[in-house]
This record gives structure tokens, sequence and C-alpha cells, in this order.
């Protein structure tokens, strides 16, 4: 939970660089790599990552922009990560113009529960980072090299000369 809005900040640059290098890893022929049969594919799940901002940060006051809940995934992974940019952009520009440390202990009604706004802004990370993992696992599957999020990927080690730690 964050009791501050520099906490909540600093924690945001953070988590959307980590998210953003995924996003701009992804090509276009990575898009429909299914998660399962029917299920959602990678360029659907990166997308609602960016649709989330605005959807679940609309709900407690804020005009986040970027891309619109409704909004069908674009063609193209440049499309998607512009769009995850702007989005999480945005939150940051109307957090810092509209919210205040007092705010995060004000409430909304979000799904059906009452949160405070300090949960809320925990739940958009945690959500964030639970589809980024999904995500790293899609691209995988699809071919990518994944950027390493909280330290080297495979590759990344192999490129600093060194073996990939046993697991």
């Amino acid at each position: 939970m964050y009791h501050s809005l520099e906490e909540f900040l600093s924690h945001w640059a953070f988590e959307s660089a980590d998210t953003q290098k995924l996003m701009d890893a992804l090509t276009d022929a990575s898009l429909s790599q299914p998660m399962y049969p029917g299920g959602r594919n990678l360029g659907r799940l990166a997308w609602h990552i960016a649709q989330t901002i605005p959807e679940m940060m609309n709900k407690t006051g804020l005009a986040v922009g970027g891309v619109g809940e409704h909004e069908e995934v674009p063609p193209t992974a440049v499309e998607i990560a512009h769009g995850y940019a702007s989005a999480a952009l945005s939150l940051v520009e109307e957090i810092k113009a509209k919210w205040t440390d007092l705010t995060l202990t004000t409430t909304d009604e979000l799904y059906g529960f009452t949160w405070t706004k300090a949960m809320t802004l925990a739940a958009l990370m945690s959500h964030q980072i639970h589809h980024r993992g999904q995500m790293t696992v899609l691209m995988r599957q699809a071919g990518l090299r994944v950027p390493g999020v909280y330290g080297p990927a495979k590759e990344e080690w192999e490129d600093l000369g060194m073996e990939p730690p046993a697991i």
C-alpha cells in the first residue's frame, strides 16, 4: 500500500519502464501468440494492460487518456507500445495535477468493492505485474527475445559472457 504519491510515482516509474521494455519487444507477428485455444493472445493481453490504466484509474475521478477503454486491439506492436506509453504517462500527469498525499485515504467504489485510492494504485500495479509475467511466457513461445525484468533474462546473461543461473 502506498503512503505518499512520491512512493507510488517512484514505484510506477520503475515498473512501467519494465512493462514498456516488454511492449517495445513485441513484433507484429508475435501478437497472435495464443494463451490457449480460444483465449487471449499476446496482442490482446498487452492491450489489456494499456487499457486498464485509464479504465481503472478513471473510476477514481482522474481523466487518464492514452487509450480508450473499448478500443479494439491495434493491428501493430508499435501502436500497442505507444498506447501503453501514453496511458502510463497520462496517469502520472493526472496524479501530479489532481491528487495529494491525503487523497490516498479517500475511497471509491470499484468492481463491487470500496477501495482507498492507495489500494487502487496497489491493485493497478499488481495487475500490471501479473499480466507482464504472462506476457513473458507468451513472448518466449512466440520466439521473441525477452528483456530482463528484475534482473537479466537468459540471453542477457549470455550477452554478459556468463552462464544463466541454474534454477
